[in-house]
């Protein structure tokens, strides 16, 4: 009958995980017109396959008329009944709560515990934040940011040194989408592309293979693509599921 228990917590276990909501987070790094465009169109990806989505945006402060994360710390009870549904797309103004959670003091279950009972109810949380509030908030998650390249001027130059202040103080590897026109990254015009560029010093100054995903360039009544789905589900499997017991004690 033990052997028979412990089987059974070990499935209920790992329904729990699965049920939990994951999160994955998004770089930013100053250059939004291209940043917003591929985040929204993320967002709508994952809401095709499934999941509800709560967007935690840092570039956005909350305030009385604007309220966001940081009134949802203070009192939790304006999230709502736990038993209503999510709304299918949330965005929540972010960036006092998020710099709120990076404070240092005692916190079991890590800087994003206070997320597990506040976002239960959604399927995916999407942290929208600049690379150095990633790096404090993400250690040891194996969470791969998503880092835009855009064709317009500096991104690439913006977008290296989001990547090295990543890997470089808490060793978090991105997922780099680099948003391409037709024909794709791979042609002989992209030789000498910003992406190209980008890898190259990658590789030469930190030592780091950086892979890119082309993600073609969309238009607003423009159905998603192929491109978008490979990069959802490419990091949905590396998000990190936010795990309710961890963070209650013993009720």
């Amino acid at each position: 009958m033990l052997d028979m228990g412990v089987n059974q917590g070990a499935g209920l276990h790992r329904i729990a995980l699965q049920a939990a909501p994951r999160v994955m987070a998004v770089a930013s790094h100053g250059q939004q017109q291209g940043e917003l465009p591929l985040l929204w169109s993320l967002c709508a990806t994952l809401v095709d396959l499934g999941h509800s989505v709560a967007v935690l945006d840092a570039t956005t402060v909350e305030s009385a008329d604007n309220p966001g994360l940081a009134q949802l710390l203070d009192d939790a009870q304006l999230q709502g009944d736990e038993n209503s549904a999510p709304l299918s797309w949330s965005v929540i103004p972010a960036a006092m709560g998020l710099a709120q959670l990076c404070q240092p003091m005692a916190r079991p279950g890590g800087p994003l515990a206070p997320l597990s009972e506040l976002f239960q109810r959604f399927g995916v949380v999407v942290i929208y934040a600049r690379a150095g509030l990633l790096a404090d908030l993400l250690p040891d998650s194996g969470i791969e940011p998503l880092l835009t390249v855009a064709p317009v001027k500096m991104s690439a130059v913006t977008a290296y040194q989001a990547l090295k202040q990543m890997l470089l103080n808490t060793r978090l590897r991105p997922t780099m989408a680099a948003i391409v026109g037709e024909p794709a990254l791979n042609n002989a015009a992209a030789s000498h592309s910003p992406v190209t560029n980008l890898q190259h010093c990658a590789m030469t100054f930190l030592g780091y293979r950086l892979d890119a995903l082309a993600v073609r360039a969309l238009q607003p009544a423009e159905c998603r693509s192929d491109d978008m789905y490979r990069l959802a589900l490419r990091l949905l499997e590396n998000a990190m599921p936010l795990h309710r017991h961890q963070f209650m004690g013993s009720h």
